[in-house]
């Protein structure tokens, strides 16, 4: 049953993205919630009869079909998708009655996001994978510059030469291996392929590429502006979900594709070495700027940078494991990561849109006494900070437990210093935010919003499931080590 369900969850967004373009604007919660419950109901039915399923749309096998694959990995993705998505879409609810001219164009923008999203997730070609990432960066673009502020347009164009640069790299690459082995499908491109000059420029433009779009020091300038600039909605899911389509993609590109088939161990210890690099920069850069922030989105924004760059470590530690134990546990630290950043980041932007939309501005020093107004806000961007900072028992500890125990395994204790170092700067921007929320003014007024409910819930729920991802590793952990490249490296 499975084969026949996985295309509707592309289909059902774009279905919605439809009718949400034709459709009266007071429709669009009742078919939001309804597309939200579909799309649940399907994703259930389809784990429900496991992973490892492959289907191919249209008449033809690769490489004139469509393959769609379904793995452990593609499921915590999918699941990862359904949930953020969802409390987005409760937040955005209530926080749009702020911005009644935004309802009209962010539900479609929001459905095309999520099937974009979903297109990354179980495509199993290249130029497909292309086409889920235009979908992506074009919707993303379009829920940026919703207010119509200036800053907003600003920080959407920045945005969108950003995404077409990195598309047109990415698109470079993929016609010369189209050129050298006649198919896109990842699948056949694993059985023949082989690192020679033709394919590393190819996967040297693609990683360029891709590494603009995830927005990896030193490529990383486009993302703050974005992401503070953005309803807090959209924030939420342009760093919990979009900013990890293209790393997965990266990560298909050579953990799954090219380290397997390479011969020459040594430069592709040199380059995981070089990624890595780049992730300690972000680490290091990302939580520096973070704490020097004055105002609580900006903040926000560049933590998403640091914590990205977690993500990059994955490759020295699995290019330069030493044994099958060290690169198991980067590959998992990894993938959990992923998650937990997910979760925690998408909870840390709506409650500082609620924090916001509370006091009425963004300044941190406005902020002071807010921990009497908003406590359950609070609570989740707290809650949201424990996993960020890797604290016990959230999934963001379990993650960097992971990659600290595969580089202690691999002697590459250097990375376990930037794990530490990277943890020291997270709490320095946490609790400074901490700072001036609990800090009462002489002369503070009490005059203050009272955001919904919902939009509280919303917040605290997803910073809760971050959390509860740390105490419930073991499921997630299960699907992860399904999909490591068939056994080889779990």
């Amino acid at each position: 049953m499975s084969n026949h369900l996985m295309p509707w969850l592309v289909m059902l967004p774009l279905v919605w993205a439809l009718l949400g373009l034709l459709t009266p604007r007071s429709w669009a919660e009742k078919l939001a919630l309804l597309f939200v419950l579909l799309q649940g109901a399907v994703l259930l039915a389809i784990s429900a009869e496991g992973w490892g399923q492959v289907v191919f749309l249209g008449g033809w096998a690769p490489p004139l079909g469509i393959a769609l694959r379904m793995e452990g990995v593609t499921h915590l993705l999918l699941w990862l998708t359904w949930i953020v998505m969802s409390f987005s879409a409760l937040h955005a609810s209530r926080y749009l009655i702020e911005y009644p001219r935004a309802q009209v164009y962010f539900w479609p923008l929001f459905a095309f996001c999520w099937s974009g999203l979903n297109v990354v997730w179980l495509s199993g070609d290249l130029f497909n994978l292309y086409v889920g990432l235009e979908l992506l960066g074009l919707s993303s673009v379009g829920l940026i510059a919703l207010t119509g502020q200036k800053e907003a347009l600003g920080a959407s164009l920045r945005y969108l030469y950003a995404a077409l640069l990195g598309s047109l790299a990415y698109l470079l690459g993929v016609g010369l291996l189209y050129g050298a082995y006649g198919t896109l499908d990842l699948h056949l491109l694993s059985q023949a392929f082989t690192l020679n000059p033709l394919t590393w420029m190819a996967l040297a433009c693609m990683t360029l590429g891709l590494l603009l779009k995830t927005a990896i020091f030193p490529l990383h300038s486009w993302l703050p502006p974005a992401h503070a600039r953005a309803l807090p909605p959209v924030s939420a899911l342009l760093s919990g979900l979009v900013a990890k389509a293209s790393f997965v993609i990266l990560v298909r590109l050579w953990i799954d594709l090219a380290w397997p088939q390479a011969s020459e161990e040594t430069l592709l210890y040199g380059l995981g070495q070089g990624l890595g690099a780049l992730g300690a920069g972000a680490i290091l850069w990302g939580g520096w700027m973070a704490w020097r922030q004055e105002q609580l989105k900006p903040l926000v924004a560049y933590s998403t940078v640091a914590q990205l760059g977690y993500l990059m470590l994955a490759f020295p530690l699995i290019f330069g494991a030493t044994s099958q134990l060290a690169a198991s546990l980067a590959w998992e630290g990894m993938w959990m990561q992923l998650l937990a950043h997910g979760l925690a980041k998408a909870a840390m932007f709506l409650a500082a849109g609620n924090l916001v939309l509370a006091m009425g501005q963004g300044e941190l020093k406005g902020l002071h006494g807010v921990g009497r107004h908003l406590p359950f806000s609070l609570l989740g961007f707290g809650l949201a900070g424990v996993s960020l900072m890797g604290l016990p028992p959230s999934g963001g500890f379990t993650a960097k437990w992971l990659m600290l125990q595969s580089a202690l395994i691999s002697g590459q204790g250097w990375w376990i210093a930037i794990l530490l170092v990277g943890s020291l700067l997270s709490a320095l921007y946490v609790f400074k935010v901490f700072h001036y929320c609990f800090t009462e003014e002489p002369n503070e007024s009490d005059h203050f919003r009272h955001p919904s409910t919902w939009l509280d819930l919303s917040a605290l729920l997803l910073a809760l499931g971050a959390l509860a991802l740390g105490l419930a590793s073991y499921w997630p952990m299960t699907w992860m080590q399904s999909s490591c490249l068939g056994g080889s490296l779990c």
